[in-house]
């Protein structure tokens, strides 16, 4: 039941985090500890990677820090996503929260109206933690189930000149997912993949199955040919979904919460920002497990070397 229940889980209520986090200061310890381990004393320099001449500066806020071996004030911010952020940390705390304890995503709305900034900075705030976790390794112990999705407007939606435009079958002009599931460790791994040819779809199984394991997918012809593995395959078309083990219900519950997350949350994601958003809810998936405090911590530890600028966004 450890897949399906999530009560082991130790939440955070609404009272509880403005308790841990009423201002500016105790975020900042807080994330401080977690990435440091220790509040008020830095592991090492962002800059230049020195862990010694060492020393804090309180009194050249907003850089607290100083750095003796290449002489450079720093602060928490500093080598993360929220490098040159003017938010209040308290707000960054706040909307790595939201951010984590939401299943189907938060919008860049509710964050502007939840945080009181602006919609742009949060538009801004969001993208930036989606770089965070745009790295989550992927555990596999056992059986893994290998499936494809798409994601894209309804053509009966589209206006007339580009329902015309589009011809062949209901997947032209949307976008492909791929992505398995190991169903011991629960875990995700799920990518935008600009081609649904064997080869493509094979080497994704390939570079996170162990071999040998078995290995589940629907009747789609892509996935013979890799006699490495004990292939068990579940005809939909046919209304057969379940064969003893084989069945691929656990990484199409993974693409029924990405489209509820996209038609609820996003109701329209484009092509050139789909990488982030599967991403996002692969990591999210597989954080899930973890008290809500851990998955905060994990985020916090997942923003460090890495950093967004709002015209590498725009350009992405």
């Amino acid at each position: 039941m450890k897949g399906l229940v999530k009560a082991f889980r130790k939440g955070i209520t609404l009272i509880e985090l403005f308790q841990m986090f009423p201002d500016d200061a105790s975020a900042e310890r807080w994330l401080e500890e977690a990435r440091w381990g220790e509040a008020g004393k830095p592991a090492y320099c962002p800059h230049c990677g020195c862990d010694d001449k060492l020393r804090p500066v309180p009194s050249r806020r907003p850089l607290p820090y100083w750095c003796g071996s290449c002489r450079r004030n720093y602060s928490v911010r500093v080598g993360t996503v929220m490098h040159r952020s003017h938010i209040p940390l308290q707000k960054w705390v706040i909307g790595i929260y939201l951010w984590a304890t939401s299943l189907k995503s938060v919008s860049s709305m509710k964050l502007h109206r939840d945080l009181g900034i602006t919609q742009k900075s949060a538009y801004f705030m969001a993208q930036r933690l989606r770089e965070a976790w745009s790295d989550m390794p992927f555990d596999t112990e056992g059986l893994v189930e290998a499936d494809g999705s798409y994601f894209g407007g309804a053509r009966k939606n589209m206006p007339n000149w580009k329902q015309k435009a589009q011809t062949g079958r209901r997947t032209v002009g949307k976008t492909a997912v791929a992505g398995i599931k190991d169903r011991e460790t629960g875990q995700v791994s799920a990518r935008v993949t600009d081609s649904t040819k064997a080869d493509d779809l094979q080497r994704l199984v390939r570079n996170h199955a162990v071999p040998g394991a078995p290995l589940c997918t629907d009747e789609a012809g892509v996935y013979n040919g890799m006699p490495e593995y004990e292939h068990e395959a579940v005809n939909h078309s046919a209304s057969e979904y379940v064969q003893e083990m084989a069945h691929i219900s656990g990484i199409e519950s993974f693409w029924s919460l990405l489209k509820r997350g996209y038609h609820g949350t996003f109701h329209h994601i484009s092509e050139k920002r789909l990488r982030r958003y599967v991403n996002e809810f692969a990591t999210r998936h597989n954080l899930r497990p973890q008290d809500t405090i851990a998955m905060m911590q994990d985020t916090v530890a997942r923003m460090v070397g890495k950093r967004l600028t709002y015209r590498g966004l725009i350009t992405d």
